[in-house]
């Protein structure tokens, strides 16, 4: 439409570089894009100052041009990976941001729960599908998780990743790998302690959280899961539940 204004970006925080601290790209240096809104509210979210309405005012509406200034500003111009979280960062339109880091040599990496599928997935570098297993409280759509799959074209590296928290969700993930035998799995333990949206830096459990990730590996090799890679959280081990590392 002539004269439309350009499609703005709910943003709750841009902050990095920093490490990516699970998954695939672990250990990355990355610079964060965290967008606010998510369709889901799942239990045991760490990120609800991205995801519940009642933030909504701390969000900032962001053209392309000004969250890519962000991004350049804190690499310093120098290209590298951009993670696209949330909240649910597929409800943004991020295609044009893509496009722009691209024609600077930037990497873009996104994960989403699957819910909606984006044309412009085909145009990220690591598409990180997560399903929320039973303990989030949320059912997985698994029509729309295939949407976001044939939506990306395969054109991304593509990978599934869990959170587990018990034998539900471990069950759980044994089922969508079977679903899913072509993408690689990555599991990790859950925070049981994650912050409240108006603190900073929250007290962890982190005993706990360790302890469950020896659960974790233990009921992989027991089961003879060799094609699941059990990951901690890397940031909360190092940084507790502080926002913005």
């Amino acid at each position: 439409m002539i004269g439309a204004r350009p499609a703005e970006i709910r943003v709750s925080e841009i902050f990095g570089p920093t490490i990516q601290g699970e998954g695939a790209l672990i250990g990355l240096p990355t610079v964060f894009v965290r967008t606010g809104g998510c369709d889901y509210r799942c239990s045991w979210c760490d990120s609800l100052h991205a995801v519940d309405s009642r933030y909504r005012d701390e969000w900032r509406p962001m053209s392309t041009e000004e969250v890519w200034q962000e991004v350049t500003a804190l690499s310093g111009g120098t290209p590298v990976m951009v993670s696209l979280s949330g909240g649910n960062p597929a409800i943004q339109p991020l295609g044009d941001l893509i496009n722009c880091g691209h024609a600077q040599g930037y990497r873009f990496a996104l994960e989403t729960q699957g819910s909606i599928a984006r044309d412009w997935f085909a145009d990220l570098d690591v598409l990180v599908l997560s399903p929320k297993p039973p303990s989030s409280g949320m059912e997985t759509d698994w029509d729309a998780f295939d949407a976001c799959l044939e939506a990306s074209g395969g054109k991304p590296q593509t990978i599934l990743k869990i959170v587990i928290f018990g034998e539900a969700d471990y069950s759980y993930a044994r089922n969508a790998a079977a679903r899913y035998p072509h993408l690689p799995v990555y599991l990790q333990p859950g925070n049981h302690t994650p912050p409240p949206p108006e603190e900073h830096d929250a007290p962890i459990d982190i005993e706990g959280v360790t302890e469950r990730m020896r659960w974790l590996v233990e009921r992989v090799t027991e089961d003879r899961w060799f094609d699941a890679r059990v990951l901690p959280q890397l940031h909360v081990l190092l940084w507790g539940n502080k926002r913005g590392v």
